[in-house]
C-alpha cells in the first residue's frame, strides 16, 4: 500500500452505537487518500465487530489487550499510522468531506506541522452551534504557545482552543518523540499540541468548521473531579521538565497553573463541605482564599465550568471535552 495522505486514527471504547458513523465520515474525505485506525481500547460491548462489519479495506483496527485510556489509545493508533499527516477522529464525532484538505493546505502555506480547525457542535434536537467565532479564528493565522496555554484555563469565560483537534505531521511527531501522555485520562489531548508548540513547530488555524462535534442531549456530562485537577498538574509538571518555558509562554503557564490550583482547592473544599468535615475545609479556605469566591458564584454557573459543555467552553483546564473515551 502506498503511503496514505492521512491516518485517522480513532479511539473507541464502547463505541459499537456510533464507530460505523465516524467512519464512514473518515473514508469520505475528499481531494486526500486516508487510511483509517481504530483503536478498540478493550471494549466490552461489540464495537470491533461494528468496525469489521463495514468490510472496508482503508480501515485497520488495532485491539489493544488492556484498557489504557484515550492517549493510550490513540499512541497504539499513532505507531501504526502510515499516513504523511495523522488526523485525531474521536468515536462518537464526525468530519466534513473537505475537512483534511483543507486544513492540509492550510498547515504547507504556513510551512506548520499541525492545524487545527473550528468545530460545529450538533445537539440531539437538530441544533447547530458553531464552537468559535470565525473572526476570532480568522485574526489569527497560526496559534501560538503563549495563546493556546492561556486559553487552557479553568473558569476563564474565554474560547478554549484545547477542544480543536489537531492534524499532525507525522514525521515531525516521530522525530521529537511526541505521544500522549498516557498516565492522563483526561488534558491528554492539550498536552500533545502544547509539546508539538513548545518543540518549536508551527499550528496553521483554519477559521472553517470541519469537525462536528455530536452531543446527545440525555447523555449525563462527565464532572471535573479533584484525581483530575491532580493528575493535569502533574503532566504539567513532565511538561515542563522536558520543554523549560520562557517569556510569554511562561508567563502564560503560571495563570494556567495557578488556575489548576484554585481549582484543586474548590474542589477540595466542596468534598470538605459535602463530608461535613468543618475543620479540613476551614484548611483549605484559609490556604487558598480564591476558593471562597468561587464557592460565592451562583451554584449554577459555578458547576457549569466544571461540566462537559462544549457550547459554552466549560472545563476548560481539560483541553477537551470530557466525554467517556475509555
Amino acid at each position: 500500500m502506498t503511503e496514505p495522505d492521512v491516518s485517522i486514527v480513532i479511539a473507541a471504547y464502547n463505541a459499537a452505537d456510533t464507530i460505523q458513523r465516524a467512519i464512514r465520515s473518515a473514508l469520505a474525505q475528499e481531494g486526500v487518500t486516508v487510511e483509517v485506525i481504530v483503536a478498540d481500547d478493550c471494549s466490552a460491548d461489540t464495537t470491533r465487530e461494528a468496525v469489521a462489519a463495514l468490510g472496508a479495506p482503508a480501515v485497520r483496527l488495532v485491539a489493544l489487550d488492556s484498557n489504557k485510556g484515550p492517549g493510550g489509545a490513540r499512541n497504539a493508533g499513532f505507531a501504526a499510522a502510515r499516513g504523511r499527516w495523522i488526523a485525531v477522529l474521536d468515536s462518537d464525532d464526525t468530519m466534513r468531506p473537505d475537512r483534511l484538505r483543507r486544513m492540509i493546505d492550510a498547515a504547507e502555506r504556513q510551512d506548520a506541522v499541525a492545524a487545527v480547525d473550528n468545530l460545529d457542535v450538533l445537539h440531539g434536537d437538530g441544533r447547530i452551534t458553531r464552537m468559535f467565532p470565525r473572526d476570532l479564528l480568522a485574526a489569527s493565522p497560526l496559534l501560538t504557545l503563549p495563546a493556546f496555554i492561556d486559553s487552557n484555563r479553568i473558569f476563564r469565560d474565554t474560547h478554549n482552543f484545547g477542544y480543536m483537534k489537531p492534524v499532525f505531521h507525522r514525521a515531525f511527531l516521530e522525530g521529537n518523540h511526541l505521544a500522549y501522555d498516557e498516565a492522563l485520562r483526561i488534558g491528554e489531548d492539550y498536552l500533545l499540541l502544547a509539546a508539538v508548540l513548545a518543540a518549536g513547530g508551527r499550528c496553521a488555524v483554519v477559521p472553517e468548521a470541519g469537525y462536528l462535534y455530536h452531543i446527545r442531549e440525555t447523555s449525563i456530562s462527565r464532572v471535573l473531579h479533584l484525581h483530575h485537577v491532580e493528575a493535569m498538574l502533574a503532566g504539567d509538571r513532565r511538561f515542563l521538565a522536558r520543554f523549560p518555558l520562557q517569556g510569554e509562554a511562561m508567563a502564560a503557564q503560571r495563570r494556567r497553573t495557578r488556575s489548576l490550583d484554585e481549582a484543586r482547592a474548590f474542589l477540595s473544599l466542596v468534598r470538605h463541605l459535602k463530608n461535613r468535615s468543618l475543620g479540613p475545609a476551614l484548611k483549605v479556605a484559609l490556604g487558598d482564599p480564591v476558593a471562597l469566591r468561587h464557592l460565592s458564584m451562583p451554584i449554577a454557573a459555578r458547576w457549569r465550568r466544571l461540566t462537559a459543555s462544549p457550547a459554552s467552553h466549560a472545563a476548560a483546564a481539560s483541553g477537551q471535552p470530557l466525554k467517556n473515551k475509555g
